[in-house]
């Protein structure tokens, strides 16, 4: 005996206009079984509750003073403090708050954009060349993932000690200008996205691999590419244990430059919390200009055309 599934696929016929008045049918599949309800809604607003509240903690002690994360009576209205919180994170000499901002503003950008490219490039080699030896240069760039950044961290040093690079931004920026992941990842996208007979009729009509790279494979893979910026960009941005490393403490870079405010104002966890929301604001504005991007990227490998 047959039973019914609860969700099904189905086709439903929709009358739409034709050419010359006459009238054809189209068929849209819906899926019938499954309704967005409420504890769809509910699940979500806790999701949202659960990433917003942090930021709503911050804003609460950072718009206080320094006995509000001690009162046990604390309201959970803000306070008024935040502005004058924000203005001693960054009038303190000893952060240097707009030269750490402008450096990890260069070097995350700098290095989201050297990814990109690079994994672009390396990932559409990968997918659509042929070459002796690719699926197990392949493997064994995947396998670096799986290697601690920490086990380097000290040659890592010496060179940049020896080359006399300690100090600078350069020495943040050149070790992460590739990135396994980003190889793999734009590797499994162009295999997905690009058609091997698009790349035929291209050489077909006289383009180079290079023409059809830029002509190709950077339009297709534009929605992977900027997902893989962002998540990038976000990563060089919060990183905090190489640069603490290799930089000097007076051109330090914004996380490294926010430590010091838990040396120097080690109680006022106001004045701490209002220099980590002045950190996550780029992030915030990043993410709201380019979350249609993202949104793009994420979905583009789940539905196809």
């Amino acid at each position: 005996m047959s039973t019914t599934p609860p969700i099904a696929m189905v086709e439903e016929p929709v009358a739409t206009a034709g050419l010359g008045g006459g009238r054809h049918r189209n068929k849209t599949t819906k899926i019938r079984g499954f309704r967005a309800g409420f504890w769809v809604y509910a699940g979500l607003g806790v999701v949202v509750l659960s990433a917003v509240f942090p930021y709503y903690w911050s804003f609460l002690i950072g718009s206080g003073d320094s006995t509000t994360i001690s009162d046990p009576n604390m309201s959970w209205i803000p306070g008024g403090n935040f502005f004058a919180n924000a203005a001693s994170v960054v009038n303190d000499p000893a952060v240097n708050f707009w030269p750490a901002l402008w450096n990890s503003i260069y070097s995350s950008t700098l290095i989201a954009a050297s990814v990109v490219l690079t994994s672009t490039l390396a990932g559409w080699a990968f997918a659509k060349l042929r070459f002796r030896g690719s699926k197990p240069l392949l493997v064994f760039v995947v396998a670096t993932m799986a290697v601690p950044t920490q086990l380097g961290v000290v040659p890592l040093y010496i060179l940049f000690a020896d080359l006399g690079w300690t100090g600078s931004v350069g020495a943040i920026i050149i070790p992460a200008l590739t990135s396994a992941f980003g190889v793999f990842w734009m590797t499994q996208y162009l295999q997905q996205t690009v058609p091997d007979e698009l790349i035929e009729a291209a050489r077909v009509d006289g383009a180079t691999m290079m023409r059809t790279f830029w002509t190709i494979a950077v339009p297709a893979a534009r929605p992977a590419a900027a997902m893989l910026f962002l998540f990038t960009f976000v990563g060089a941005w919060n990183n905090f244990f190489w640069p603490f490393i290799v930089l000097d403490r007076r051109d330090p870079t914004l996380p490294v430059a926010l430590s010091l405010l838990q040396s120097n104002y080690f109680v006022d966890y106001s004045i701490v919390l209002a220099g980590v929301l002045l950190a996550t604001i780029p992030l915030i504005l990043l993410f709201a200009f380019a979350g249609r991007q993202l949104v793009s990227g994420i979905m583009a490998g789940a539905v196809k055309g």
